[in-house]
């Protein structure tokens, strides 16, 4: 029977209206899918031992997307495939499609994981006795997620026991992952006692509390406070960065002449014109002339806005963040009037804003205008200040009613 003649059943396939009935065929349908995940993992391990990717200058994980695979999925049958061959259980549970490929998959990660946590080879008795723990947490019905911390409590045993590092210390544990959901960046990370520590040092002074314009508690929740001073510890690019300099951590964003709406990031995808704006502020521009078949024609060279010498008098004169008063390497020198609307590069028409309080003014109804005394005032939104009352620059700002 060819294998194409199982998709034609499947989409002749009449659902009962039954609900018990529908409940049984929904777990043959489940163990169908088990087993044919098994088989795609065993074919992914076979492709990947032969050498046929390498040999097309590719990867395996690339080779089975480009026949219909999902990243995820190629990753979790390769995964498989490559480990299930020294566990003779684990491999007929998932052969008789009884356990999902996500559940062998957790067993096979496990496994790995308490052989690597061994400062002594194991052996063969030992990662059975691993392979069966693991398996009974996933015959139980036990999520993935679970089986993962049951595999990590048994590595902390097993280095425990041979003499390892403790968990805190053993940088074979160390983990970043991070993938793009609709438009942001989701991730995790699993980090030892020394990179959680200079994380926590990095953050402290950053994500602290710091007062509102109008003096008031800061209005931010800790986790916004941590992601702000993320932003700013990455537009450092790992520290040295001088008051007059442009931020360490460069970003390219895109934005045509005729369709400022369609501007868009290189890793995250598309973005609003308010963002792109907040972006190109401070930045440097280069023009890029394209033909009618998209071809660049013409390049100009990159032209930095607001250079060393006008950035450091808008310094002297703002010292920190108008807004908020962040210190001043942490902020952007932000245009009062945008370039793209005829707003010169100048001191007159630039102020400093930490980059939180600059994606504010750009993306919320924060404005901030340049005052008759020379100096910046920002004008509220309507929900904040109903009358919407200028407020100095935070360096000139005090809490008395002369202010």
């Amino acid at each position: 029977m060819r294998l194409l003649d199982m998709v034609d059943s499947l989409v002749d396939l009449v659902i009962p209206d039954d609900p018990k009935a529908v409940l049984g065929m929904t777990k043959d349908l489940i163990t169908l899918r088990n087993a044919a995940d098994h088989q795609l993992a065993v074919c992914a391990g076979v492709i990947d031992a032969s050498g046929m990717a390498r040999k097309a200058g590719s990867t395996t994980v690339k080779l089975l997307q480009a026949n219909g695979a999902a990243p995820a999925s190629a990753y979790r049958w390769l995964r498989i495939g490559s480990g299930l061959s020294d566990l003779d259980r684990t491999a007929g549970y998932s052969r008789d499609g009884f356990l999902s490929s996500e559940h062998v998959d957790a067993v096979v990660k496990g496994v790995a994981h308490v052989v690597d946590r061994s400062q002594d080879p194991m052996t063969d008795v030992d990662r059975v006795g691993a392979e069966r723990k693991l398996l009974s947490h996933a015959i139980s019905g036990a999520p993935p997620a679970a089986i993962g911390a049951a595999a990590r409590a048994l590595g902390n045993e097993v280095a425990r026991d041979t003499g390892g590092p403790p968990p805190a210390e053993d940088r074979s544990l160390n983990s970043v992952d991070y993938a793009v959901s609709d438009g942001r960046l989701v991730g995790k990370f699993d980090v030892d006692a020394v990179i959680g520590e200079k994380l926590f040092s990095a953050l402290d002074f950053w994500s602290r509390a710091r007062p509102e314009p109008d003096g008031s508690d800061d209005a931010r929740t800790p986790t916004q406070r941590r992601a702000d001073a993320l932003h700013q510890l990455l537009d450092c690019g790992g520290g040295g960065q001088t008051l007059v300099s442009a931020p360490r951590t460069e970003v390219m964003v895109t934005v045509p002449a005729d369709h400022p709406e369609a501007s868009s990031l290189p890793w995250m995808g598309p973005v609003t014109e308010a963002t792109a704006a907040a972006l190109a502020c401070d930045s440097s521009i280069t023009s890029i002339t394209l033909g009618g078949q998209q071809v660049p024609i013409d390049i100009s060279p990159p032209k930095r806005l607001f250079t060393g010498l006008v950035r450091k008098a808008i310094i002297i004169r703002d010292a920190c963040c108008v807004k908020c008063g962040a210190h001043a390497t942490w902020s952007d020198c932000h245009h009062i009037k945008h370039f793209v609307d005829g707003g010169a590069t100048t001191l007159e028409n630039g102020c400093l804003l930490c980059r939180t309080c600059h994606m504010a003014v750009h993306n919320t109804d924060w404005d901030v205008i340049m005052g008759d005394d020379g100096h910046p005032w920002l004008i509220p939104p309507a929900d904040v200040d109903p009358l919407r009352k200028p407020l100095p620059a935070y360096n000139r700002r005090t809490l008395t009613l002369a202010a």
